[in-house]
């Protein structure tokens, strides 16, 4: 039997993947990739492999899952080397876990090479610090949706300074009603970060009761950063003169009170 790797691809662009990710994709026999994972990533992968898509439609997740778990075992037992390869990091929200303890019980070896999960990688790159002294000094990562599509129970995230949201589009108006009943600002800023760090990257900033409120078109896969923070982009950005900005220019936050316009900056 062989060894499994369960290989993170980063949140995107393939400069951003690790080296013993790129290494471990030049050897790899089989590969099952997500569909977050771009054709520019699989450019890496040995080109005698084979390519096997694993994506997940709506309200088929669990019978792919299965079949990733089978096709797993299968390859491993047949003493190929094989990568499952998953946008982001395999650790956060992507199965990995999942996928690690089944095979683990069929005394199959996995090596973990992690990548960059774009809950911490993206907000950085669009200019939101997700902890910065006297502004933020905590963050959490929650996921926007529960197993079978629930809202999650986020009380218990509403004091936290930055919160950073991964599958929350679909749901992101009842997200942020659940919020703002819990106690968050409606005024305080957040920012959508979609596709990003790819060319197709575009960011839509607002304040919460705006999301609330139905009025932020967004399009998945996109990182929804909530919290003062995310005022601090518009200082980063300030030396960037090339950037398109449509609508309204960025707005000033002010105490959290300012960001009542819908913004939408698009990577040029």
């Amino acid at each position: 039997m062989s060894k499994v790797y369960l290989v993170g691809a980063g949140p995107g662009d393939p400069e951003l993947l690790t080296l013993r990710a790129l290494r471990v994709l030049g050897e790899a026999d089989v590969v099952l990739y997500d569909r977050l994972v771009s054709a520019e990533i699989l450019a890496y992968v040995n080109p005698q492999a084979e390519r096997i898509y694993v994506g997940k439609a709506k309200g088929d997740q669990d019978r792919v899952q299965r079949e990733i778990l089978h096709l797993l075992l299968h390859y491993a037992r047949a003493g190929r080397t094989v990568v499952r390869l998953k946008g982001g990091d395999p650790m956060v929200y992507g199965r990995g876990a999942e996928e690690w303890l089944f095979l683990a019980q069929h005394g199959i070896t996995v090596e973990l090479v992690p990548g960059l999960s774009s809950a911490l990688a993206l907000p950085g790159m669009a200019g939101i610090p997700l902890t910065l002294r006297g502004i933020g000094r905590s963050f959490a990562v929650i996921c926007g949706q529960e197993q079978g599509g629930a809202v999650p129970e986020i009380t218990p995230y509403a004091r936290i300074d930055t919160l950073v949201i991964l599958m929350g589009v679909e749901r992101r108006a009842e997200l942020a009603q659940a919020l703002i009943q819990a106690g968050r600002d409606a005024w305080e800023p957040c920012a959508f970060i979609e596709n990003g760090s790819t060319p197709n990257e575009r960011i839509v900033l607002a304040a919460l009761e705006a999301v609330a409120q139905g009025r932020v078109a967004v399009q998945a896969p996109a990182v929804w950063v909530i919290g003062p923070v995310v005022a601090v982009r518009e200082q980063l950005q300030a030396v960037v003169s090339d950037e398109p900005v449509h609508a309204m220019p960025v707005p000033t936050y002010t105490g959290m009170h300012q960001a009542r316009d819908v913004v939408i900056v698009e990577r040029g």
